[in-house]
């Protein structure tokens, strides 16, 4: 079997609040890649820049598949035991109300240049 621990996946991730169920899929797969221990960061855009403002994630209650962790339990074990980045889009910031927020430890804002840097050297799988 190919050497898991070299592949290297930047996740970008839409939704958040808008479609809860996506968010956690898309979160309960990269904690469960990380247990592989791939290297793998995130990058938050649209609806899904929501997850970086703190405390925002224990307000998505409404998941209808209860197969996954809550959006909140999952974003907390990637941050606090995985280690993982969410790299949050800076075009986003405005429109959706960041600006000034306190942000999710692991968090930081980037340009689009930076998602483009991540593609080149990087899987992309998209939520």
């Amino acid at each position: 079997m190919e050497d898991m621990g070299k592949k290297k996946f930047v996740f970008i991730l839409n939704h958040s609040f808008d479609r809860p169920d996506m968010a956690a899929g898309a979160l309960q797969l990269a904690a469960n890649m990380k247990a592989f221990d791939v290297e793998l960061d995130f990058f938050l855009i649209n609806e899904g820049v929501m997850l970086a403002k703190k405390e925002f994630a224990e307000s998505i209650t409404w998941q209808k598949k209860d197969g996954f962790s809550p959006v909140h339990e999952l974003l907390r074990t990637l941050t606090e035991d995985f280690d993982v980045n969410f790299y949050v889009c800076a075009s986003c910031i405005k429109p959706y109300g960041l600006e000034g927020a306190e942000l999710i430890r692991k968090a930081s804002i980037k340009p689009g240049s930076f998602l483009v840097q991540m593609l080149l050297e990087r899987q992309s799988v998209s939520f």
